[in-house]
């Protein structure tokens, strides 16, 4: 798969899951299709990262769209306050790339440590375990036994914690369906395919207003 199948598979993934808390009010069998997304997402990012010949651009798109869409996201997601998931990939980016250039690497993993702990207390959706797996897709990219194992295990540690404290079946099933994003990840083939850039950046904010008026209609 390129990278254009795996945007779209992590777009439609999105929008079902989004889509399921508004027509059902709360979380529904949807939400479980949607746990998908993120993964992609945090996959690319790192590809981005690799690829991209401007990195400064790469970080201020993220950045701007994330404000862009978090009166949208709030408007759609009322409650508790959380940062948009754009907020959480700009962060692991900025985490990755920090690491990737400082030669002593202890120091590049108290950093990644220190951004995944931002991501929690900012309330950036997915918190410190968005953070952990853009990493371990960068870090572990060439080694993908090792990465695979250890996405399961970091996916299994969040969603553990979540199970403990409600003891909720849901966790569980979302569990699993987490790991399955890792199918299309690892039938990647390392290529771009169709160039959407552009569609994507616009396409998170867009959806978010369209739903929320359908959810006003």
């Amino acid at each position: 798969m390129s990278s254009f199948v795996l945007k779209i598979i992590a777009v439609i993934s999105m929008l079902i899951d989004h889509s399921g808390y508004l027509i059902f009010n709360g979380f529904s069998f949807m939400n479980y299709i949607g746990r998908l997304s993120f993964p992609i997402f945090a996959f690319l990012i790192t590809e981005g990262y690799i690829h991209t010949s401007n990195l400064k651009k790469y970080f201020s798109r993220l950045l701007i769209f994330a404000i862009i869409s978090q009166i949208p996201f709030m408007l759609l997601f009322p409650g508790d306050f959380t940062l948009n998931i754009l907020f959480t990939l700009a962060l692991g980016l900025l985490a990755t790339t920090i690491y990737s250039k400082l030669t002593n690497k202890f120091l590049g993993i108290l950093f990644v440590t220190f951004c995944a702990i931002l991501a929690k207390l900012l309330h950036c959706d997915y918190g410190w375990f968005g953070i952990a797996i853009i990493f371990i897709f960068y870090i572990l990219k060439n080694k993908k036994i090792y990465m695979n194992m250890i996405f399961v295990f970091t996916t299994f540690i969040n969603y553990l914690y979540y199970f403990s404290k409600t003891l909720r079946i849901e966790y569980l099933l979302i569990f699993l369906f987490c790991n399955l994003s890792l199918i299309p990840i690892n039938l990647y083939n390392g290529k771009k395919g169709k160039n959407i850039k552009y569609f994507l950046y616009l396409f998170y904010p867009l959806h978010l207003v369209l739903l929320y008026l359908i959810k006003l209609i």
